[in-house]
């Protein structure tokens, strides 16, 4: 039996590509609108008084008058394996990762922390209204099977891969290329495809992986060409020479990943925030994504992304929280982050883009517009139900907004996971989950 049910209340979505210049005209805001959904998927959209004479008689409606209803957020770079140890003092990166990350990750080669870890981890992701993410597990194969096994059960959208490094830490557990391939060939043909999970081929980044496992990466890249690459770029200074003493043939840090084969319209490049010109003209070349993660860009003092590199080279872009080094779940929060990352270096990053990016925009960078992203008739019913008077001081400063892009400014910025007062996963709440 179909089950529909409809949802009312003021929506925002975009229906194309956004930039600076036009993403006023490419959005939809509709006051007073109703939401379809259909067996998880859209409907139909429009205006309350237009969808109600449609509806099959008995529909449910839920009434969220109050509120604004928009697309799920996507997370485009996440360590689900770092959680508890976010906010950690006083270090740059490559000291951070051996002083707390990789005593941190070694605790997932246990299945019943991993269990515990995880679902607090996937329920942090939809209380802050992350629909779909792109995450790390550590290099424990259990660690994969694990958050595939909570992401089916929960049927969310995730993209994921067991972390490939076998070298150059003292402080972490490591594979080895032989194993690196098979546990991820296993992992990939038991979970690639399945309901809504991807595969994406993890090495951690060129420092923890030899050639070897490079050329294995490439390998699995090859004989599944369906799923993703994921991995880190030029996030540090000190990293950046630490991957020229390790490859001295390569030119640059992108060209290790380049000359194995691992660029690409499904490869994403974390950071990305030291970058020469000839590195960002062959990421455009290789139609690659990069991701911003402004929280722990700054929390580690790495650096800053440079937008007008970026939009100069036209580059595919999403936003990423980097929880552990990143500082909050929510999206709201590294947008808010990433608009100060802008600043700082005389720029301007509109509020319509920054909600671009959250959606519709972090969508296509992840190949998914085609099933989430807006609310376009046919796609994932992934929706967030905001409250825009969830704080005493967001209501105060929203009473003297006059535009609707003030208002998303002043959520943006002000607001955190008490502005999601629901989140949908094809239609269905996920408010049982996120108290679990």
């Amino acid at each position: 039996m179909q089950e529909i049910k409809a949802y009312k209340g003021d929506i925002f979505h975009f229906l194309d590509d956004a930039d600076a210049e036009n993403c006023n005209s490419k959005n939809q805001y509709i006051e007073n609108g109703m939401i379809v959904v259909e067996d998880g998927l859209i409907k139909s959209i429009g205006t309350s008084n237009e969808i109600i004479k449609t509806l099959p008689k008995g529909t449910e409606v839920i009434d969220y008058r109050d509120s604004l209803i928009v697309p799920g957020f996507v997370d485009a770079h996440i360590h689900s394996v770092q959680t508890e140890s976010i906010a950690s003092y006083g270090e740059q990166l490559l000291d951070w990762l051996n002083g707390y990350i990789f005593p941190t990750e070694k605790k997932f080669k246990d299945r019943n922390y991993a269990e515990k870890a995880t679902r607090f981890f996937v329920n942090e992701l939809l209380r802050n209204g992350t629909t779909t993410a792109a995450i790390f597990p550590s290099v424990h194969a259990v660690s994969t099977e694990v958050l595939f096994e909570i992401g089916f059960e929960y049927n969310m959208r995730l993209i994921a891969g067991k972390t490939m490094m076998n070298r150059n830490s003292v402080e972490a557990d490591f594979d080895t290329p032989e194993t690196a391939y098979s546990e991820s060939r296993q992992l990939i043909e038991k979970w690639h495809g399945k309901r809504r999970l991807s595969y994406a081929v993890t090495p951690r980044f060129a420092p923890t992986s030899s050639e070897e496992q490079l050329n294995v990466a490439s390998l699995l890249k090859k004989e599944f060409p369906g799923v993703y690459v994921q991995t880190h770029l030029a996030e540090n200074k000190k990293e950046i020479e630490y991957v020229k003493k390790l490859f001295p043939w390569s030119k640059s840090y992108l060209e290790v990943y380049d000359h194995f084969d691992l660029l690409g319209d499904r490869s994403l490049f974390a950071h990305s925030i030291h970058l020469t010109d000839n590195e960002y003209q062959r990421i455009r070349e290789t139609n690659s994504v990069v991701v911003h993660c402004p929280t722990s860009n700054l929390f580690l003092g790495s650096g800053l992304f440079d937008f007008k590199k970026a939009n100069e080279f036209n580059l595919r872009m999403a936003l990423g929280s980097d929880v552990g080094a990143g500082t909050s779940f929510s999206m709201l929060r590294t947008a808010d982050e990433a608009y100060k990352v802008a600043a700082l270096q005389g720029e301007k990053l509109p509020p319509l883009k920054s909600y671009y990016l959250m959606t519709l925009g972090g969508a296509k960078a992840l190949s998914l517009s085609d099933k989430i992203g807006n609310f376009s008739i046919g796609k994932e019913a992934d929706f967030n139900i905001i409250n825009l008077n969830c704080t005493p001081l967001l209501e105060y400063r929203i009473r003297t907004a006059k535009t609707l892009e003030e208002k998303l400014f002043a959520l943006m910025i002000l607001g955190d996971d008490r502005a999601i007062s629901e989140t949908y996963v094809l239609g269905k709440s996920m408010k049982g989950f996120t108290k679990a």
